[in-house]
C-alpha cells in the first residue's frame, strides 16, 4: 500500500523514515480548491492513515502557495440543500482525516494559506510556515461559514476574543504574527521548509508509534473535546450560507 495516485495531490513515500509527503499538486492555480483537490486529499490522508509503511505524514503546496481557498474559476456553487451538503461533508471528511487520524500530521506551509487551506494548516498536528507564509479567512465576508473544525481549533490555540477578529473580520496574518499567536509551531526560512518539516517528520517517525498515535487520540479528545459537534454546526451554517442568495452576490463580487 505505499504507492498511491490521486490527479491533484502527489504521494511520496521516504521508505527508509516511513515519511509520506502529501503534496496539493495544482500550482497553476495556487492550489486552490476544487471538488477533485478536496476528495483527493481525503482519499490521499486516508490511505496514508491505513498504509503500515507511513508513519508520518507531510502537508504541503506545490509551487508559490499552500492553498489559496476556493477555485471560484473552476468551483460550482451548489444550488440544492443537497449538493451543498455533500460538498461540505467532503470537504470535512478531509479534516477528519487529519485530525482524527492515527498518524501525524506536519504541516509545511508555503505561500497563502487561505480560507479553507488556512483551515488545513491549523488541522495539522506540528504547522510550520515559511517565513512569506500568509493567511486568512474570508468566509464570513462572503456570506459563507469556516469548515475544517476551526470552531473549536482556533479558540483553543488563540483565546475566544482573538478567534472572533480572525474569522468575523478576516484581517490576514503574517507567518511571524501566526507564531506569535500560537496558531504556527515554527517559521522558517523560505529555503528551509522542506528541510525543517522533514526533520520534524524524522524525529516523530523515530518515536514508537502505539505511543505517538496514542498521545495524538487523547490530546485531541481532551484539548477539542466540541471538536465533532463544531463540525456537524459547521457544516449547517456552511449549506445555510451556500442557499443564501445574498452569497451568490459576494462571490461574484469577489
Amino acid at each position: 500500500m505505499s504507492a498511491f495516485t490521486y490527479p491533484t495531490v502527489l504521494s511520496r513515500l521516504d521508505g527508509q523514515s516511513g515519511v509520506r509527503t502529501l503534496t496539493l499538486n495544482r500550482p497553476q492555480r495556487l492550489n486552490a480548491m476544487n471538488r477533485a483537490l478536496i476528495d483527493d486529499l481525503a482519499r490521499a490522508v486516508e490511505d496514508a492513515n491505513a498504509d503500515p509503511a507511513t508513519r508520518v505524514l507531510i502537508l504541503t503546496g506545490a509551487g508559490t502557495a499552500f492553498c489559496a481557498g476556493d477555485d471560484r474559476k473552476d468551483h460550482v456553487h451548489p444550488q440544492s440543500e443537497e449538493a451543498a451538503r455533500d460538498l461540505v461533508l467532503a470537504i470535512q471528511r478531509a479534516t477528519r482525516a487529519m485530525v482524527f487520524g492515527p498518524k501525524p500530521v506536519v504541516g509545511a506551509i508555503n505561500g497563502w494559506a487561505v480560507g479553507g487551506g488556512f483551515e488545513w494548516a491549523l488541522n495539522c498536528d506540528f504547522p510550520i510556515w515559511a517565513e512569506s507564509g500568509r493567511g486568512f479567512f474570508p468566509e464570513v465576508s462572503l456570506n459563507l461559514f469556516v469548515t475544517g473544525g476551526v470552531t473549536a481549533l482556533l479558540p483553543a490555540l488563540v483565546g475566544p476574543f482573538k478567534a472572533r477578529e480572525m474569522l468575523l473580520f478576516g484581517e490576514r496574518y503574517t507567518a511571524a504574527e501566526l507564531a506569535d499567536l500560537g496558531v504556527a509551531w515554527k517559521v522558517v526560512a523560505d529555503g528551509d521548509l522542506m528541510a525543517e518539516a522533514m526533520a520534524t517528520a524524522r524525529r516523530l517517525a523515530d518515536l514508537p508509534p502505539l505511543a505517538v498515535r496514542a498521545m495524538k487520540r487523547v490530546l485531541t479528545a481532551v484539548g477539542t473535546a466540541d471538536l465533532n459537534r463544531a463540525l456537524d454546526l459547521e457544516t449547517e451554517a456552511t449549506v445555510a450560507g451556500f442557499l443564501d442568495p445574498e452569497t451568490t452576490r459576494r462571490l461574484g463580487a469577489f
